[in-house]
């Protein structure tokens, strides 16, 4: 939410001009060096670094004094639910350090071996993300408690550690989509108006084939793997995954999960594993901790920078846009794909924006809401729409919060998992399918 002033702010086409600044370094860069031979091209300008001049041009483009432009960018920091991801962010990593340490992940993947054949282990990985996604309402914390176990499997079968990987962020969106605690579902229903469950049930229509054609192309991608024989295992030091899994289905809060799993993990590995001591786990806590500085840092600034464009008006000026195409001379009824267009539009250019799908449909949602009015567009049917956009989006975007933290826990670039989260864009395709065809949801 927006706590910086009590006016609207005026609508600016240039408060947008830093994120294509942050874009062009950032990427740019990256082809650059990759163009050069450079080994880790993407990492010789790290994003973090990237953002401080596209911070920088913010600050100089905002309105009002100085100290008034700082606090603007203060307050994106400090943004409730930016501030809730960052601790999401600390926890997962010092629980995915401790798990390892212990050797709870080898664990973990030579059970899953065990049980699954290996031509079956993409799918599988799939099925079990999205199915926690769902019943813990987040994408965040599915990613933190799967993506170690992804790059275990990874390890084990030969099968790339990007398409595992991005597996599971393709599970968790799927997942988060459909929830129906899921934040994103909250704000779209309650922007639009509707119910859950029949917002969940439009959603089902286009998300399934999706799913559906994932499964099928992750069955055939991980047909010629191979495994060995799995090692013995202490199912003792599988538990606190287990655990994880087990308090995340019954809805406790994902930080207080994490908690418990890093606790667990501490534990058990004082009891199982040798020269295992307290000063061990304290070390490895902090191990994890270490390895999300990149994504903790760069996400910092990114709500710093939205905050910044939010203010000068940038997203203002995309949903002036959006409305001024959306408005026909005629009867609007007769151009009801003309507006529901508009409303993917307009979330689409605010997650992009805003780099979180949750933001995205709260900002854009009073103007989607206007849109489905005028255009017949039952209010189902609007919040599904906002709802798969923003999960499409923040699927692939490499400065989202899903890919910076899958790609820290596999040690990974994000831009590495743009094209290999296959169920996003396989859900933008079946997104743009139901829009051509006007279905489902259409009013009476």
């Amino acid at each position: 939410m927006n706590h910086s002033g009590d006016t609207q702010p005026t609508a600016s086409a240039l408060a947008l001009l830093p994120l294509g600044l942050f874009l062009a370094l950032f990427i740019g860069s990256g082809l650059y060096y990759q163009q050069a031979g450079s080994e880790f091209a993407f990492y010789q300008v790290p994003a973090p670094v990237a953002i401080l001049p596209a911070l920088l041009l913010a600050v100089l483009l905002a309105r009002g004094a100085l100290q008034q432009r700082i606090d603007t960018l203060v307050r994106g920091c400090a943004d409730h639910t930016l501030v809730t991801m960052l601790l999401i962010f600390l926890l997962a990593g010092a629980f995915a350090s401790v798990a390892k340490a212990i050797g709870g992940v080898d664990a973990t993947v030579n059970l899953g071996l065990d049980l699954i054949p290996p031509a079956l282990v993409l799918p599988g990985l799939f099925v079990m993300t999205a199915f926690i996604a769902t019943s813990m309402g987040t994408s965040m914390g599915t990613i933190a408690a799967v993506a170690p176990i992804a790059l275990g499997v990874s390890e084990a079968t030969g099968l790339s550690p990007v398409l595992c990987t991005g597996t599971v962020v393709g599970g968790a969106m799927f997942g988060d989509n459909l929830s129906i605690i899921s934040d994103t579902t909250i704000a779209a229903t309650r922007t639009q108006g509707c119910e859950m469950r029949d917002k969940f049930r439009l959603n089902l229509l286009i998300a399934l084939p999706a799913a559906l054609l994932t499964l099928g192309w992750l069955t055939w991608q991980g047909a010629g793997s191979q495994a060995g024989t799995p090692a013995d295992y202490d199912l003792w030091l599988v538990l606190p995954y287990l655990t994880v899994l087990l308090l995340a289905l019954s809805g406790l809060n994902v930080m207080l999960v994490l908690a418990c799993g890093i606790l667990l993990a501490g534990g058990i590995g004082l009891w199982r594993v040798e020269d295992y001591q307290v000063a061990n786990w304290a070390k490895d806590i902090y191990a994890g901790y270490g390895s999300m500085q990149e994504i903790f840092i760069l996400s910092l600034l990114i709500g710093g920078l939205a905050g910044l464009m939010k203010a000068g008006g940038g997203l203002q000026w995309i949903a002036t846009q959006i409305d001024r195409f959306s408005r026909h001379s005629d009867d609007p009824a007769r151009h009801r794909r003309s507006g529901e267009t508009s409303i993917v539009s307009a979330v689409a250019l605010s997650n992009l924006c805003t780099a979180n799908n949750t933001v995205a449909i709260l900002v854009s949602g009073g103007l989607a809401r206007d849109i489905a009015s005028r255009y017949g567009v039952d209010p189902k049917r609007s919040a599904s729409l906002m709802d798969i956009t923003s999960c499409v989006v923040q699927g692939v975007i490499p400065w989202g919060a899903q890919l910076l933290l899958a790609a820290s826990l596999a040690g990974l670039s994000p831009l590495q998992l743009v094209g290999a989260v296959t169920y996003c864009w396989l859900l933008g395709v079946a997104a743009v399918i139901s829009l051509l065809l006007g279905r489902p949801g259409r009013t009476a």
